[in-house]
């Protein structure tokens, strides 16, 4: 097969969406580096340098990142900045893999350990996560399995082959959101899904944390993918950043080496980090900190200059999530006083004698918005985004607001840059999340919490209870059809695309009463607060200098506006008992106060025993009332 050669574009691409097959391997002096580039990441070096753009000079660790040799494979997902001339993103995809060295046909003189890390990555122009990662995973699968890391006809084929299959097709929702489940979001984070689907819209920093990698940037970009266009076309500048000028101004570190475990065990994660050999790397990332204030500025389309707040630096004391502000007192009463004067307050919002969808007539499905015709895509006026009729994708990750699925540990000055407003970014790494400080939110994907430091950006995304029943309305079809919504034939109601119908619905009605006049009350469903925070971000100030005339066809009200019922209040106590820590930790104490009881009643006798049976059994019943609505009110929203 012919090489290309220095002759070619700056991104070595024939046309094609991928620019180049890229090998990363650790070098046991030299730290993470590249070991092959098809095409040269340089035009006119060989397919071995090392050499590096400066732009795409993280590339090593975040295609190959900390952790790694914990885990035999991983995946990654990652986003560099464009190079020198060019406009958009570049979207890395990763497939992570370690053998045993004994194993090589072929081992060459640099082997020196017992085991050999390597990762196989695309760079490509278009954001097709999925359908590389799954091309992807075969081809590194059989070039580990050649043991001998010299045969690298593969790897051009590859490139090939995904140029020649991607460069002439137009691209389907399908494969765009291939292995970007939203089932399993829901089912993971159940009604805090909506939370997290607010807070980006906020443009806040918001940190996702878990491992391994494939997990953490699956979970960032299925969120993502609610946002209706985002994936498509939004994040064409959403890692504008300038990486620094050399290495040596960087943080101090060493060689980030995958067989060192840098990541702090669980059981010690509220520890100070201890001083090692590597005691450096943790010193010098914990002692980064921002003391001054920075007035933030952009330019409009005027060219004059807007002063935009800057982001608040919030409490680090204050860990709990937005939702776990309740006080156990509320096993004892039905409903708190601030549930009280929260639907009382909502009800003098809402208009009672208006002609209003109440929530017992609320549609079962929502038809997608595609079988209306082909969506077309034309470049905004404001946003320079390929937008559609609707003026989507919004403008969130524009003008210095990152989204980064994976960062690597090099990258953490990113968090405290000053040309940098917001972000959303992955880590795998503890010392990324004992740093609460760089972030407004920090989201624990293993344990479903999000946890918001300022208690005044909590009270903002508060769920209203227009927002209680449309999550309540997700889970249920989730839940429901979890073991069967693809042997019915359509696999819609329950499924991935469905629940993408439900935020773009929800997403296109909330803008659509922001544009009404005398909208409060219409407002008051989706949050007063929180509308009134979105109306100064940067995407909203975009979207609303354009008109977007298709707007006129959606209806303004929340889809699940409506008269208050016994079972809202039934469902906003359920949704604080169940998700907040003093919920979780009373039911936990009910539940092993329940066990033991009942083994001391078997003691004393099973009359005692049966009693104490009977007294759990109560408690129980009486505790899942508040989780689903009576037979009565489910038979009425039936009818």
């Amino acid at each position: 097969m012919e090489a290309l050669t220095g002759e070619e574009t700056p991104g070595g691409s024939r046309g094609g969406p991928v620019l180049h097959i890229v090998v990363v391997g650790f070098h046991h002096k030299k730290g993470c580096q590249v070991e092959f580039s098809y095409p040269p990441l340089i035009p006119g070096d060989s397919h071995d340098s090392h050499s590096l753009p400066e732009e795409w000079k993280y590339l090593p660790f975040l295609a190959l990142p900390d952790g790694a040799h914990n885990f035999q494979e991983d995946t990654v997902f990652f986003h560099l900045p464009p190079r020198s001339g060019e406009k958009k993103t570049v979207y890395g995809i990763s497939c992570y893999r370690q053998i045993e060295a004994k194993t090589l046909k072929v081992r060459q003189a640099d082997v020196t350990r017992e085991t050999v890390q390597k990762s196989v990555c695309v760079l490509s122009q278009l954001p097709l996560y999925g359908l590389l990662q799954a091309k992807l995973q075969l081809i590194t699968h059989a070039y580990f399995e050649e043991k001998d890391f010299s045969q690298i006809s593969i790897l051009k084929e590859l490139y090939e082959h995904m140029n020649g299959s991607l460069g002439g097709s137009s691209i389907e929702g399908s494969q765009l959101f291939l292995g970007l489940s939203p089932r399993d979001l829901v089912l993971q984070f159940r009604h805090k899904v909506l939370i997290l689907f607010k807070l980006i819209l906020l443009e806040k920093k918001v940190l996702f944390y878990v491992s391994p990698v494939s997990r953490l940037v699956g979970a960032l970009m299925t969120v993502l993918s609610l946002y209706p266009g985002m994936i498509e076309h939004g994040l064409t500048e959403s890692s504008h950043y300038r990486p620094r000028k050399s290495m040596s101004e960087d943080i101090d570190f060493p060689a980030v080496d995958p067989s060192v475990d840098y990541i702090a065990q669980r059981d010690s994660q509220d520890s100070s980090p201890k001083d090692d050999e590597h005691g450096s790397i943790k010193r010098s990332v914990e002692n980064i900190r921002v003391e001054k204030t920075v007035s933030y500025s952009e330019v409009d389309t005027n060219g004059s200059v807007e002063q935009i707040r800057p982001p608040s630096h919030t409490s680090p004391e204050s860990v709990e999530s937005d939702w776990e502000t309740l006080d156990p007192s509320i096993l004892e009463e039905s409903i708190t006083r601030d549930d009280e004067e929260n639907l009382n307050m909502e009800k003098r919002q809402t208009d009672i004698n208006s002609d209003k969808v109440t929530s017992d007539s609320v549609p079962i499905t929502v038809q997608p918005q595609s079988n209306t015709g082909q969506v077309v895509f034309v470049p905004g006026l404001i946003s320079g985004l390929e937008e559609d009729q609707y003026g989507m994708p919004l403008a969130v990750f524009t003008k210095g607001y990152l989204c980064l699925p994976y960062m690597a540990l090099q990258q953490h000055h990113l968090l405290s840059d000053v040309s940098i407003r917001g972000f959303v970014a992955g880590a795998t790494n503890i010392l990324f999340r004992q740093q609460k400080h760089l972030s407004d939110a920090i989201i624990e994907v293993e344990e479903a919490r999000v946890n918001i430091h300022d208690p005044e950006l909590r009270k903002i995304l508060s769920p209203t209870t227009a927002d209680l029943r449309f999550t309540d309305h997700l889970v249920k079809h989730v839940t429901e059809n979890r073991d069967d919504v693809f042997l019915d034939g359509t696999g819609w109601e329950g499924g991935d695309e469905w629940i993408r119908a439900q935020f773009s619905l929800y997403l296109h009605s909330l803008l659509s009463a922001t544009l009404q006049p005398d909208n409060e009350k219409v407002l008051s469903d989706y949050g007063t607060a929180f509308v009134g925070a979105w109306k100064i971000t940067h995407n909203y100030r975009v979207w609303n200098s354009n008109k977007h005339p298709a707007l006129a066809e959606v209806n303004p009200s929340h889809p699940f506006q409506g008269h208050y019922s016994v079972s809202d209040v039934k469902l906003r106590l359920s949704h604080s008992v169940q998700n907040s820590e003093r919920g979780k930790k009373i039911g936990n104490a009910v539940a092993t106060t329940s066990r033991s009881m009942v083994q001391t009643g078997k003691a004393v006798g099973q009359s005692v025993g049966g009693a104490l049976i009977s007294a759990k059994s109560a408690m129980s019943s009486w505790l899942s009332t508040f989780s689903q609505p009576s037979t009565q009110e489910t038979q009425e929203e039936k009818q």
